[in-house]
């Protein structure tokens, strides 16, 4: 039983075709594109004040030299939260439960904006690494503590992703069993159960949106202190 709970996580095929690849490319058909007459449709008025609010609110502290990136931002933002958000209904694969799918789009845009401060900045990008009034005996221990928690930045982007919406799944897997074997044994309790199961699936619900919001505005700060 342990072993189970944990199969929602593996990557499915089917006929031999990963599943994996059509929970990616699924949440870009749902989109539709802005058509070319005066006036769109309610979906595409709503689709577009989201994202500009979103890119605003997004690019608010950063300078004109950061926004861009605005459109990449924004389109891995719409990204995770599609796919975050689809792995919430049942029969379903959530490819940000898998830590390699997440250290694969942590690691290039982190790496972006360290090599962006580098070549515009490289004075005040490795200035990061020493803050200013430091003791000089204390120079050498901070450059290696800031150093490593600069390396560390990708890892904890992908590792914060994944533990929530595995925790989270995990979760909801639990509390569902335990409502189903409740339900002929003790009905009340089974019903308080799902009532239980219902308010988490909402928590969900934010959680997936949160941290879609949370992994691209992480992003965003370490692009502002390298622009």
């Amino acid at each position: 039983m342990a072993l189970n709970f944990f199969d929602q996580f593996m990557s499915p095929t089917y006929l031999g075709i990963p599943l994996i690849t059509i929970a990616l490319t699924f949440p870009w058909i749902l989109y539709p594109s802005p058509p070319n007459r005066w006036l769109n449709n309610r979906l595409i008025t709503l689709q577009s004040w989201f994202i500009n609010r979103f890119t605003k609110q997004l690019l608010l502290p950063l300078n004109p030299e950061g926004h861009k990136w605005a459109l990449m931002l924004t389109s891995l933002m719409v990204f995770l939260l599609s796919i975050n958000l689809l792995g919430l209904l049942p029969y379903t694969f959530t490819p940000t439960t898998q830590l390699s799918l997440n250290m694969g789009l942590a690691v290039p845009f982190w790496l972006a904006t360290v090599i962006i401060g580098m070549r515009n900045q490289p004075t005040a990008s490795l200035g990061h690494l020493l803050p200013e009034g430091t003791p000089v005996p204390l120079i050498p221990v901070l450059i290696i503590i800031e150093t490593i928690s600069l390396f560390i930045r990708p890892l904890a982007l992908g590792v914060r992703l994944t533990a929530n919406l595995t925790a989270g799944h995990l979760l909801i897997q639990l509390i569902a069993t335990a409502a189903f074997v409740l339900l002929p044994l003790m009905t009340t309790v089974a019903i308080l159960t799902a009532t239980i199961l219902f308010l988490l699936t909402l928590l969900e619900i934010a959680v997936a949106m949160i941290q879609a919001y949370v992994f691209v505005l992480l992003l965003s700060l370490y692009l502002q202190e390298n622009v």
